[in-house]
């Protein structure tokens, strides 16, 4: 449900979106998900950051820093773009 209201915002077809540990996903299944690398280890840098900025700092920060510097230059999203290109096993979680 979530992340089908993100698709809408976003104006797109597929869409995941991470909340704490979870990972919602819209349009895509989850072998679709999967066997895109790069996506999943964008989502989990979210994860990553989720664990370390705590549930709600992580959702007034993400939501102050969207209103700021919109969706392509928001900082949680840039760290989350340069973890897609990180060799597996360099981040905190993997697959």
């Amino acid at each position: 449900m979530l992340a089908k209201m993100a698709a809408g915002y976003r104006k797109s077809g597929r869409m995941a979106m991470v909340l704490g540990k979870t990972i919602h996903l819209y349009g895509v299944s989850r072998k679709q998900f999967l066997a895109e690398k790069n996506w999943v280890q964008h989502e989990l840098k979210h994860i990553e950051q989720f664990e370390r900025l705590g549930y709600l700092r992580f959702l007034a920060r993400y939501a102050w820093l969207s209103y700021k510097y919109g969706y392509y230059n928001h900082p949680m999203e840039q760290e989350a773009r340069r973890a897609e290109k990180e060799p597996l096993g360099t981040q905190k979680y993997y697959w």
